[in-house]
């Protein structure tokens, strides 16, 4: 009987959601129902993030921990220092092979990245005994490409690879016909994560199992092979198929509601605290600057003496006409405050979005002279274009709030953006206009990143 392993995920990509405590809530959870891998991201909240691993250590005495590094030195460092005291350590080089991914997200050509896989896995290989590589964009990749980077990852001491379908593109016969052929000759455990947005990732994994693949990454409730459908699979077609699981399916059911509980509370939590902020911000020509300057704290806000004298001057203007509350404190902030010199400009994007095809951005941006693009695909032609953005500079940022108002009336009217990232616990706003609501939304985007990049310089 083979036996499959289950890399769980959620704390990747829905762990910026919660909070420390839940992550902890999740991580026991997930312990308990005997998941063979406990993913988590990469370490990029300095201590706040190493001390998460180090108690999960604690507690986490059967499943692996792996944490995600790879794009430079010093997260493989980071990686195997928070992971020092656990009973089963991995280190997770994550890197992609595409093309683009190469050139906008590692900032690398494809013979510098194969030098690179190489001496990450072997770095990593000297701190951990269990080394993962992941390419992450794998089903975009050169097909003899990838194959020269999945034999670079093994010599340099990978225990085992995974190939990731980051787009859902294709068909679950067709994904476990291209692992089948990536992996030949490979003498490592492989594994695979694939996308779920047209809703066919279990069936993709399961097809890959039969053709060989030894480990599944799921997810509770992401954008991944989802954690019970798949076990599920598993446990009604694996007698058939000579297929099994440690998975404790008697306790299955309990404990992903449990999980499921935790990602309820921490949405209306989070809800609740925004609506609290909006109900208890409102002001008029009769508040001083102290006021003005306490509701923008209570936004998240960290405002200079410079800028805190401009959100004044500027509410002072807004209060003779109306009362203002946090949305119109937020758009005050966005146009006024924390104005820096664009490091990114935007030249121009095409989105091509229906109702038959996902809806994909290209968008070229001037970075200090320098004319750079990007190509990515999203859910909605505003996220694609996020995205497209987000793969260009090489950073992820969190939305912590985003809105669309019209601001003129008719046919042609000029639509108004907002957008609030969080970068290192501070929020940056900025604020797009214009008659293209996803021009607007660009605009508004890059405003609050050029921020973010100005205070990090």
């Amino acid at each position: 009987m083979n036996r499959i392993q289950i890399a769980d995920t959620t704390l990747c990509s829905q762990g910026s959601a919660y909070s420390f405590k839940e992550k902890l809530a999740i991580a026991r959870q997930l312990e308990s129902l005997h998941v063979d891998v406990i993913e988590l991201p990469p370490i990029a909240g300095g201590k706040t993030d190493t001390l998460l691993v180090r108690t999960i250590s604690t507690f986490a005495k059967e499943s692996i921990l792996s944490v995600a590094a790879g794009i430079g030195k010093e997260s493989i460092d980071l990686a195997a220092e928070a992971l020092s005291n656990a009973a089963y350590a991995r280190i997770r080089i994550e890197l992609p092979l595409s093309a683009v991914g190469m050139e906008y997200t590692a900032h690398k050509k494809p013979a510098a990245m194969l030098e690179w896989i190489g001496t990450a896995v072997a770095m990593a290989a000297e701190k951990c005994s269990d080394v993962e590589f992941c390419a992450v964009d794998a089903t975009r990749a050169d097909s003899a490409y990838l194959k020269q980077a999945l034999a670079a990852a093994v010599k340099a001491g990978a225990h085992s690879i995974s190939l990731c379908d980051s787009t859902g593109e294709m068909l679950p016969d067709d994904f476990a016909a291209f692992v089948a052929e990536a992996t030949e000759g490979i003498r490592v455990p492989v594994g695979v994560r694939c996308d779920n947005q047209n809703g066919l990732a279990a069936a993709q994994a399961i097809l890959a199992v039969r053709r060989g693949v030894a480990c599944v990454k799921t997810d509770v409730s992401g954008n991944t092979v989802p954690l019970e459908t798949f076990a599920t699979m598993v446990k009604n077609c694996g007698n058939t198929y000579g297929f099994e699981s440690r998975l404790r399916y008697t306790q299955m059911k309990r404990i992903i509601k449990q999980i499921n509980w935790v990602a309820d509370k921490s949405k209306d939590t989070a809800a609740a605290v925004l609506s609290t902020a909006d109900e208890a911000i409102h002001l008029d020509a009769k508040d001083d600057k102290d006021a003005v300057i306490t509701a923008a704290v209570k936004l998240g806000y960290d405002l200079s003496e410079e800028d805190q004298s401009k959100v004044y001057e500027e509410f002072c203007r807004v209060a003779e006409k109306k009362t203002v509350g946090a949305k119109e404190l937020d758009a005050i902030i966005a146009s006024v405050a924390l104005q820096v010199p664009a490091t990114y400009t935007l030249e121009n994007y095409v989105i091509n979005t229906g109702n038959v095809l996902a809806a994909s951005a290209q968008i070229t941006l001037n970075h200090n002279g320098k004319v750079v693009a990007g190509i990515n695909t999203g859910d909605g032609p505003i996220d694609a274009a996020f995205r497209t953005i987000e793969q260009i500079i090489g950073q992820h940022f969190e939305v912590d709030d985003f809105q669309i108002q019209s601001v003129t009336e008719g046919r042609g009217a000029m639509g108004s953006t907002l957008i609030k990232l969080r970068s290192g616990g501070k929020v940056y706003s900025g604020n797009g206009i214009s008659t293209d609501i996803i021009g607007a939304s660009i605009r508004a985007y890059l405003s609050a990143v050029n921020k973010i990049v100005y205070e990090e310089a």
